[in-house]
């Protein structure tokens, strides 16, 4: 045999041999790559390189915003920008050859460059989105030493490199600037045939998609698929089999079924599916935040080469009839509108997981079902949080305020496309939010084609601000204002923007600050100055009676009042935000608590009113403020409940009943204050006891008290992980002092450094280890260290019994920069809520009386424009008092006894009318301003037409003229009539209803 002959034969045994070899398993691992970072500002030529010195730089944990013990000391457009470096060296674990791996950042702000090594790999720039790349090519293996570096601008101008366009959501109003790496990265090892991570941008790829079809609530069955996007980087085809497992919140596994077998030739992106119809199964659902765990496994010769789990949740929704149904249940949207940054003080945004499933399980608590990010894709931590809480999400991609063209559209499109490949696995999410601001019907279009190309079957709305008569919409809402339909949604995307100080209870209490006053050093976001700042300053009771009056407009028009309904609405904002402000402070106290999430009234009021998915369906009653006041006192007292009426007891002799207001407002006036207790019982109409609160005259102040939350798992050594602790000063019998603002001086010892609060006083007191409590409470942060070991924090004031508190950080394994245990592992889920209830959330509280047809001796062509369930759409006269006149046919003869009208310029206009039921007068008045619409109470009369008519000229005074948001002008008239404002004889009717009482 020659030579020639002799090597081929080893050839073909050799390749022989390769092809016999079977697979290997190997276990696919996702590590936090959040240790061992270093950081400096400034900009510095060589630090992209491997060998460059950073012996000097300050070390971090990720997540870690290089700016954030600046928030809430500085007003959102002081926040320092620039360039910032960020460095970190690490190993790859022991045996990882010839393997794949990515690199995933859950985002940065703003734009900036990521070097490995010394070489360039990539830009990122839209400083939202996750994003992520294919590192495999550039890393050494173990033991040899890599290094990651990013170069990263937070500049408020930053521009596109490409094309040299700002991002319009860059803003300095709402989008609090904390620069740098402020989110988690991690580090992915996979095999070579491997399913893709969900990181469009750059990678070019899906990753996992599990969802649930034929979805029968009641019998507890759905189909579930799972897709998964599977890649081949061999360098010859690969044949391999899937396999889906789920497991339950406890994690047994409760199913297991296959797809069918794959080839994919080298190169070959595919996805494959696997499904199989599921029984007994726990729909995720409002405060139940059930999760199951979906693994997609990947195997060649029987052997795992690939394995992703996935958290997911599987619930029904529906959007129609103006409702938004899940569960099968309709269900109101109440909940808030809150700044993406989510953020607290000295830290900004990023806290560990357990504080945001903290604050966002608070906004649960406080009876909201839904949070509304604004302006911004949230971060994954948020995301995930709301998924284990049970908070629906609405999540919009990125935008300021209006619809844009050219390349700022061409970013929004792309970083919608992100956010849904990224989180539609996500089951909270039940809202896609295109816009802050309408959208044209080609926008529209292009954005609901993203959903239905990546998110096919998540059972998700998509929608904007507004898109009142949209057709491409699949929900809208106004921001203010009260909108119905008897179709697609609608629910306010923002309401009640008054802003309130946690400190001042009321004009009685210290510091005795008068309702309103304070003043403003701010402008409006349009950029014109605040004629009047007074609903900016308000004291807690103000605040919160304020939150109850704008409730209550879309609480009247809820679902189950007619065949046009509201769908809710979102307060703004939740907590109190490092973003723009009209207040005396420098920061946004528009928020249910303050910055540390103490409670303010306002939290207690929407628990009241929010207690059910639309009706009331468990009862509740508080009294607004406190029971600690002098002999000198004589006050009104508030009292906000769901019952009927309410009664007031002082150490238990009645003081009557409360005048109602509003249906939830119950108002005591004159009430003089007696050391002992105030008590309120709610009942109803027929004066069963409902539900009752009390408080109580705390004594002197005789002691400060600690308490330290931590998440689940204890503080975790790792120099990232936060222990709250509250601070309260207390009587003899351990009640809180509630009009104590004593300034209480904290020492800390051991392995944690200092974070502190936030109060009112120099720099907001952020990072003093002196900090004033508030109504006798605040709450201070601490961080670990990378060493484990004994902390303690002591807190003293002259006078107080002082107080100790002692805590364990316990130690955290990072490896050569790598760490197995993720930010979000072993986080629980909050089921108290318990499962969607199947009894109906309302019960129909009148019957609508359709409309046949009208006439009009003026503009009788758009007579049905009054009636058409289009709010962009009017009737009106020619502008004479003689014609204002509109006669409405009905199906059929009805006594109706209400109508619910939406007059043109509903906030500003007052017409005099007079109301004929086949000619006998009904009703005659003037109609009062509003946000929306009125509800007009008729004489019951048998009729078959009703004629609204034109008696006297019209009024006009701006009812809401603190509202500055929104022009007033643009809602008086919806043709752009300049001389509507100074017409006197016009009646104009957008929508008109009319309802009479339930047959039974």
């Amino acid at each position: 045999m020659n030579i020639n002959l002799k090597k081929l034969f080893f050839v073909i045994v050799l390749l022989a041999f390769s092809f016999a070899v079977p697979a290997q398993e190997f276990n696919r691992k996702k590590y936090s790559f959040n240790s061992d970072w270093k950081l400096k500002q400034g900009d510095f030529a060589q630090a992209k390189e491997a060998n460059f010195n950073d012996k000097n730089w300050q070390s971090v944990t990720l997540p870690f915003a290089f700016n954030q013990n600046e928030a809430f000391k500085k007003d959102i457009t002081q926040l320092t920008t620039g360039i910032v470096w960020y460095r970190k060296k690490f190993k790859l674990p022991e045996g990882i050859v010839d393997k794949k791996v990515f690199i995933e950042f859950e985002g940065i702000r703003q734009g900036g460059t990521v070097y490995v090594n010394g070489q360039k790999v990539g830009l990122h720039e839209n400083g939202v989105m996750a994003f992520g790349y294919d590192i495999s090519s550039l890393l050494k293996s173990y033991p040899a030493e890599n290094t990651i570096t990013l170069r990263i601008d937070n500049d408020w101008k930053y521009k596109e490199q490409e094309t040299g366009s700002t991002f319009q959501w860059n803003n300095n109003n709402f989008n609090a600037n904390y620069g740098g790496i402020p989110k988690n990265v991690y580090l992915h090892v996979t095999d070579k045939l491997y399913q893709t991570l969900p990181l469009y941008s750059n990678l070019k790829t899906i990753g996992t998609y599990v969802y649930a079809s034929n979805i029968n609530i009641a019998q507890k069955t759905a189909s579930v698929t799972a897709e998964t996007q599977v890649k081949n980087e061999y360098t010859g085809a690969k044949t391999f089999s899937y396999e889906v497992q789920v497991f339950d919140l406890e994690n047994k596994k409760v199913a297991d079924f296959s797809g069918q077998e794959t080839t994919l030739n080298s190169g070959e992106t595919k996805i494959i599916k696997a499904s199989k119809e599921l029984d007994n199964l726990h729909f995720w659902s409002w405060g139940y935040g059930y999760l199951y765990t979906v693994k997609t496994i990947l195997k060649v010769d029987g052997k795992i080469v690939d394995e992703v789990a996935t958290k997911t949740g599987f619930r029904k929704t529906a959007f129609a009839n103006g409702e938004v149904v899940l569960n099968d249940r309709v269900i109101q949207m109440k909940g808030y509108a809150q700044r993406t940054s989510n953020e607290w003080p000295a830290v900004g945004m990023s806290v560990p997981a357990w504080m945001s499933d903290f604050s966002n399980r608070m906004m649960v608590e406080s009876n909201g079902n839904l949070v509304r990010w604004m302006h911004v894709t949230p971060w994954k931590q948020d995301v995930e949080s709301c998924d284990r809480v049970g908070l629906i999400q609405a999540m919009p991609a990125g935008d300021a305020e209006k619809d844009v063209k050219g390349v700022q559209w061409t970013q929004r499109v792309n970083l919608m496309r992100d956010a849904i490949i990224y989180n539609r696995n996500n089951p909270s999410i039940i809202f896609y939010e295109s816009g802050n601001e309408v959208i044209s019907e080609a926008h529209m279009r292009e954005m609901k084609c993203l959903r239905d190309t990546y998110d096919p079957h998540g059972g998700r709305a998509i929608g904007s601000r507004e898109m009142l008569d949209s057709q491409e919409a699949e929900y809208g809402g106004e921001m203010l204002y009260i909108n119905k339909s008897a179709r697609k949604p609608f629910w306010a995307t923002e309401y009640s923007r008054d802003e309130g100080l946690r400190k001042y209870w009321d004009e009685f209490s210290p510091p005795f600050h008068k309702e309103g006053t304070g003043g403003t050093n701010h402008s409006n976001v349009n950029g014109s100055k605040v004629a009047d700042a007074s609903p900016y300053n308000h004291n807690q009771d103000m605040h919160a009676i304020e939150n109850i009056t704008r409730w209550y407009d879309y609480y009247v028009e809820r679902p189950g009042t007619g065949k046009r309904v509201n769908s809710g609405g979102v307060n703004i904002i939740f907590s109190d935000s490092n973003t723009h402000f009209r207040g005396a402070e420098n920061y946004r106290r528009s928020g249910e608590v303050d910055p540390m999430r103490i409670p303010k009234d306002g939290f207690f009021a929407h628990q009241v009113m929010w207690d059910g998915w639309v009706d009331i369906e468990k009862y509740r009653t508080h009294i607004i403020g406190h029971w600690n006041y002098t002999d000198a006192v004589t006050k009104n007292i508030y009292v906000v409940s769901s019952g009927d009426k309410v009664e007031l007891f002082v150490n238990g002799k009645s003081k009557g009943f409360g005048t109602q207001s509003k249906q939830f407002l119950f108002t005591f006036e004159n009430i003089h204050w007696e050391s002992g207790a105030v008590k309120a019982v709610s009942y109803d109409a027929n004066g069963k006891v409902l539900s009752e609160d009390e408080k109580s005259t705390s004594g002197a102040p005789f002691a400060i008290q600690l308490t330290p939350y931590t998440s689940t798992e204890g503080l975790l050594a790792n120099a990232n992980d936060i222990a709250l602790i509250d601070v309260e000063v207390v009587d003899k019998n351990g009640n809180r002092c509630v009009v104590d603002n004593s300034l209480i001086e904290f020492t800390l010892n051991g392995n944690a450094t200092w974070l502190g609060g936030i109060a009112q006083g120099p720099d907001n007191y952020i990072l003093s280890q002196k900090l004033p409590v508030e109504n006798g409470v605040n709450r201070i942060m601490i961080r670990s260290t990378l060493k484990a070991g004994e902390i303690s924090v002591s807190a003293k004031f002259k006078g107080l019994q002082s107080a100790k508190v002692k805590l364990e950080s316990k130690p955290f394994l990072s490896k050569n920069g790598l760490a197995e245990l993720l930010p979000s592992d072993n986080m629980p889920s909050y089921l108290e809520k318990g499962p969607t209830p199947k009894t109906p959330s309302y019960t129909i509280k009148r019957t609508p009386v359709y409309i046949s047809h009208a006439t009009a001796g003026s503009n009788a062509d758009d007579v049905y424009k009054s009636y058409d369930d289009n709010e962009l759409t009017e009737w009106t006269n020619d502008g004479k008092v003689s014609t204002g006149k509109i006669t409405y046919t009905l199906a059929e003869s009805a006594v109706v006894n209400e109508t619910v009208v939406k007059f043109t310029g509903w906030r500003t206009k007052s017409y005099p009318i007079r109301i004929l039921a086949d000619g006998k007068e009904v009703y005659r008045g003037n109609t009062e301003q509003s946000l929306g619409y009125i509800t007009i109470p008729l004489k019951p009369q048998l009729a078959k037409e009703i004629t609204i008519e034109l008696i006297g000229i019209n009024s006009e005074k701006d009812a809401f003229d603190t509202i500055v948001e929104v022009d007033p002008t643009k809602e008086l008239d919806l043709f752009k009539d300049k001389s509507a404002a100074n017409a006197k004889g016009q009646l104009r009717i957008v929508e008109i209803e009319f309802y009479k009482k339930n047959d039974n």
